[in-house]
């Protein structure tokens, strides 16, 4: 008799993409991290590594994330704030020294730029001695969701789409163990989507990623066992674990049945989660442990294969270290302690689970089939029509928790006077200048005459059809900072402008 639940690590992998899922070893447990000059985050890392997190998490500042050197005007006052500033191959190579980049898997979040900063680090670990055959991590590299939800776009989308499958072609060569896209669910819900929205246009940016890769020439299973996603993880519970079901086996079908992946691994939604930085509090900062360790706790009975969990005090800024070791503690307790590791699935064969499953996996359907009416993701991007989804979501939520509809403890239920006020993490303002004059340093030491031949190389690639990615790392190799590679590109394709 035929299982109807199906079984963990089979197709359609509803119940996990591995037969042992945590039994064998648990998920890649990491914290993301990132502020100030490449000196400060290094130190960061450094104290992660060694309270036990077994990857490595990279955010960016604002500037590296719009292709802005830390000297430019437009940075002043950004440089280092919600992440690390990186300019150039020396600012890498300063971000990790030390750590053995051979030895572990690192996580980057950036799009726009992700080409130079994947071509930074894997020059930094070609330095080191390592292969970078062997190179094992992420990059986030997902420029789709930034129209839809986040903003750190340059380009006009179709040659931004251009760069990234020219990422994907070189990575198969030069990086085949990397993971060339992380797609990305977890800021459509920070912008305010529902549990179905997040799945569901997360898959239309999959599905317009893949064809595009197909169109390009790529052969599918070539390139699809290196996809990966990035989801959310929000307060209710059930729902959350429920989604991560339904996404696995929503994109397993895609994958068969629309774009008739064969190897197995093609099918395989590979996730990283984080905690909900858009439920987390100022009012009662202790409560976010709660919420966190919750949130947590439904991404690891969903299957997630990464976790990172938020700092309590990130309402208010960057974490500090004691809140950032929390977090991580809250993992491991979970993975040590609870014995939810010890089972594939937990929660499968629930009526509730089932019946959530089914329901997210058929409104998210819903929703692709009026995406692809429209024309596909990029159509119904142009149209508004995804923005205008997620506004009207967000607009009905805080409705709700204004009216007291929505409960959020501490806020508009159960609140209390605070007597005293939590240590916030505060970061030296001497430190972009500092960076700044290191980067100018950088352009005066290097060969001037190099550095224009490589940049002139990529803009002549970019103005004809070829694959830009061995351009852009030439540029790197050469001392080219972020800005001047992202100047270049933008004087072929101009600047996205949003209608």
């Amino acid at each position: 008799m035929t299982d109807p639940l199906g079984t963990p690590g089979k197709f359609p992998f509803t119940r996990g993409i591995y037969p042992d899922m945590y039994r064998g070893r648990p998920w890649t447990m990491r914290q993301y991290a990132g502020f100030g000059t490449a000196e400060e985050s290094n130190r960061r890392y450094k104290y992660l590594l060694s309270q036990g997190i077994t990857g490595l998490s990279v955010a960016f500042d604002l500037p590296t994330q719009m292709g802005m050197d830390s000297d430019h005007a437009l940075a002043k006052g950004e440089v280092g704030r919600v992440g690390v500033a990186i300019c150039s191959l020396a600012d890498m190579e300063r971000l990790f020294d030390g750590i053995a980049l051979g030895r572990i898997t690192t996580s980057m979040t950036i799009n726009s730029t992700a080409a130079i900063l994947l071509s930074y680090y894997a020059l930094v670990a070609r330095a080191q001695g390592a292969d970078m055959r062997k190179l094992s991590g992420t990059i986030q590299n997902d420029i789709l969701k930034e129209y839809i939800a986040r903003g750190t776009y340059i380009y006009p989308p179709r040659p931004a789409m251009r760069i990234i499958t020219d990422l994907f072609a070189w990575a198969a060569r030069e990086m085949p163990e990397w993971n060339t896209i992380s797609i990305s669910g977890y800021h459509i819900r920070e912008a305010g989507s529902t549990a179905v929205q997040e799945v569901a246009f997360t898959m239309a940016d999959a599905i317009a990623y893949i064809q595009s890769a197909v169109d390009a020439g790529l052969d599918i299973d070539t390139f699809a066992p290196r996809l990966s996603f990035f989801f959310n993880a929000h307060n209710n519970f059930l729902e959350e674990v429920a989604k991560f079901r339904a996404a696995r086996r929503l994109y397993a079908r895609l994958m068969r049945d629309r774009f008739h992946a064969r190897n197995p691994k093609s099918m395989m939604l590979r996730f990283h989660v984080q905690t909900g930085g858009s439920t987390l509090t100022a009012q009662q900062v202790d409560n976010n442990i709660v919420r966190v360790s919750l949130q947590a706790l439904a991404a690891v009975l969903g299957g997630a294969q990464s976790l990172h969990t938020n700092g309590k005090d990130e309402a208010l800024g960057l974490p500090t270290e004691a809140a950032a070791a929390l977090a991580l503690r809250t993992q491991q307790v979970i993975a040590c302690e609870t014995g939810v590791v010890n089972t594939a699935d937990p929660l499968g064969g629930s009526e509730v689970i089932e019946r959530l499953t089914d329901e997210i996996e058929a409104g998210a359907t819903g929703y692709l089939s009026r995406i692809d009416a429209m024309g596909g993701t990029l159509a119904a991007i142009e149209k508004g029509f995804i923005q205008s989804e997620i506004q009207n979501a967000a607009y009905e939520y805080q409705q709700a928790v204004e009216t007291g509809r929505e409960i959020v403890v501490g806020v508009n239920r159960f609140r209390e006077e605070e007597k005293t006020s939590p240590p916030v993490f505060r970061m030296d303002p001497a430190l972009e200048q500092q960076q700044v004059a290191r980067l100018r340093e950088l352009r005066a030491s290097r060969s001037a005459s190099q550095v224009e031949a490589k940049l002139t190389a990529l803009e002549t690639a970019a103005r004809g059809s070829g694959n830009l990615m061995s351009r852009i790392f030439d540029c790197c190799e050469a001392l080219c900072t972020v800005g001047e590679i992202s100047d270049r590109l933008r004087k072929v394709f101009g600047e996205y402008q949003e209608a």
